[in-house]
């Protein structure tokens, strides 16, 4: 019995040693993680940058691509006794700057240890091969490659935006980047970071037992390779948006087309902007674009809270259709303006009476709107004009107005639609009626739209009821785009109440009608333009100019809106510079009967 228990100990002993013996020639022989774990002190990771993603517009032409560059990188720990004016020359930059930075090396010597810093950034390549021939000299010191943007098209500097080295409060947002790597601040280059930016490599190489960097560890068995950023493909169409800042340049405001079978955004113009020159090196201008007293950092685009103004006529005629509380025969009267409240007057332009909706429409005329507003709130099928009016307000907000839309672009504000609960708290519950939000009729008082919205509704009125998210981005290769961007989104008024309204804007630019129209000056012939003029109020100097229109009437291929700040009527400057962008779009060019309305719009600064 001794003898059997006395084997089994031996043998439960001789088990433990073989395992303990394979799995010490596993770890030491056969997988050398744990051997590469311990070399870690000893070894030198130097980074490899991806070049970032090349971004296109939708015909293939690069929109921003990428050229080389070198950093130069300094171990101070290794540095020996070398020619202070040689690195300079070679370098292009002044003694001074070498001695500087030398002094401060030395100065933190302790903290810095034997990590790697920046000597100088973005060094050009030729500047750099200058350095490389002599790189032998300067011990501590060697070329980083990496990749900056550079921008072949003058197109869309503010809605493609700039990277820039991160931050501390980018490095809370995110982690798993780190001092001297970059990173989007604003447009596409933001929104579509994990996209484009790519995934870094490394080399690693040892060090001896001095510090010294030898020969690369393991023969680069385990260096990894840098993955370059995704390439994203825009619906942006070049050449139309740098015709679209030519006839923005000098002005204030928004320019923004879109495919209204799609919603994919041709254009997008926030004026001023910035130049994309100007992006390469942000860092040196960003002072200056701060101070700017015209902004051309906000994008107005998407980021601006407007009035409206009249273009929003049209919706409130579209809620009346819809709430039988207006037909396209009824006629209302319009003597200069809409008299309310006994001795108050919302004013209006001249122009015969009464009309119609259809002549209402292509003649903009405020009393008639007022009439079609106090209806839709005065309607008996509600117990109240509260009530009445949240009604209103969930059909304008189904336009896509009071919300942000969803774009795939930053920054997108949602603008403002009042709530009956505002004008209870300003005016006491029960104590305000249709006078006192008169100027909601022609989309002024407290409605606050954006540009993207505008132009939202331009595609709405286009495709008779509907829109698509207005979007920047198309799916590509290895990109995927949101679902949600292929899904119509529907108003609550019914088709056949539009078929009414864009008969109106046709009138508007082509005629047809008993009482002219406002925006004869966009029409085109052979191109079916449908538009609808707008004159917004501003309380900080003269009207904004508002006009959104789509082309052809029927199957439409591109809707816009533009919108100047301070520049009068909407027949003025919008009407024509709206109606140029649709025509250079559908036909390529400008009639030659139309050069002189071209003329007029690029060689005009209305700011200084």
């Amino acid at each position: 019995m001794e003898i059997n228990r006395t084997n089994k100990l031996l043998l439960g002993l001789g088990l433990t040693v073989v395992i303990f013996l394979v799995r010490l020639f596993t770890i030491q022989i056969v997988n050398d993680k744990y051997k590469r774990s311990s070399d870690n002190n000893s070894m030198v990771y130097n980074d490899i940058f991806p070049p970032r993603g090349v971004i296109y517009d939708r015909n293939g032409n690069t929109l921003v691509g990428n050229r080389t560059c070198f950093d130069i990188m300094v171990r101070p720990m290794d540095v020996q006794e070398f020619d202070t004016l040689l690195l300079a020359h070679l370098l292009d930059i002044t003694p001074e700057y070498v001695k500087e930075k030398m002094q401060y090396y030395l100065q933190y010597r302790t903290s810095i240890g034997f990590q790697e810093r920046y000597f100088v950034k973005q060094v050009p390549v030729e500047t750099y091969a200058r350095f490389a021939e002599q790189e032998y000299a300067f011990r501590g010191f060697r070329g980083q490659m990496r990749s900056i943007r550079e921008y072949p098209f003058n197109a869309g500097g503010n809605l493609l935006g700039y990277i820039s080295e991160v931050n501390s409060d980018d490095l809370k947002k995110h982690p798993d980047y780190k001092m001297g790597d970059y990173i989007g601040k604003t447009g596409l280059e933001a929104a579509r970071e994990q996209d484009i930016k790519g995934e870094k490599g490394y080399h690693i190489f040892l060090r001896d037992s001095r510090n010294r960097v030898q020969d690369a560890y393991m023969d680069g068995q385990y260096d990894v390779d840098a993955i370059p950023g995704k390439d994203i493909v825009t619906t942006i169409d070049a050449p139309l948006q740098q015709y679209g800042q030519m006839l923005m340049e000098g002005k204030r405001g928004s320019l923004i087309a879109i495919e209204p079978s799609t919603g994919e955004i041709l254009t997008m113009v926030s004026s001023p902007g910035i130049d994309v020159d100007v992006l390469t090196d942000i860092g040196s201008h960003y002072s200056e674009l701060i101070k700017d007293k015209n902004k051309p950092m906000f994008n107005r685009t998407v980021m601006a809270s407007y009035p409206p103004g009249s273009v929003f006529k049209l919706v409130n005629g579209l809620i009346g259709l819809q709430e039988g509380v207006l037909r396209p025969e009824y006629k209302y009267p319009c003597n200069s303006g809409f008299q309310y409240s006994g001795k108050h007057k919302l004013g209006c332009h001249s122009h015969s009476s009464p009309l119609a909706l259809l002549d209402a429409i292509a003649t903009s005329c405020n009393g008639y709107f007022c009439y079609v507003f106090r209806n839709i709130l005065e309607n008996g099928r509600y117990g109240s004009i509260q009530e009445a009016f949240d009604v209103w307000r969930d059909y304008v907000l189904s336009f896509g107005f009071g919300r942000k839309l969803g774009s795939d672009f930053p920054s997108e504000l949602g603008g403002n639609i009042p709530k009956s609960e505002y004008y209870d708290k300003v005016y006491g519950k029960r104590g305000w009626k249709f006078p006192t939000i008169v100027s909601l009729s022609i989309g002024q008082g407290e409605i606050g739209v954006t540009p993207l919205q505008i132009a939202n509704l331009a595609a709405i009125m286009a495709n008779r009821g509907y829109y698509y998210i207005p979007h920047l981005v198309k799916a590509s290769e290895g990109v995927e785009i949101d679902p949600k961007y292929y899904e119509r989104q529907y108003t609550k008024v019914d088709t056949v109440h539009f078929q009414t309204a864009v008969k109106g804007m046709y009138m508007a630019v082509n005629g047809g009608g008993s009482a002219g129209g406002t925006a004869f000056v966009a029409a085109v012939p052979g191109l079916d333009i449908c538009g609808k003029t707008g004159t917004a109020q501003n309380p900080h100097g003269k009207d904004n100019s508002v006009f959104i229109c789509f082309a052809p009437k029927d199957n439409p291929k591109i809707a816009v809106a533009a919108y100047v700040e301070n520049a009068g009527f909407g027949a003025t400057w919008a009407c024509p510079i709206a109606s140029l962008l649709v025509e250079r779009y559908l036909t390529g060019g400008i009639r030659e009967e139309r050069k002189p309305v071209e003329d007029r719009i690029v060689n005009t600064r209305l700011i200084q």
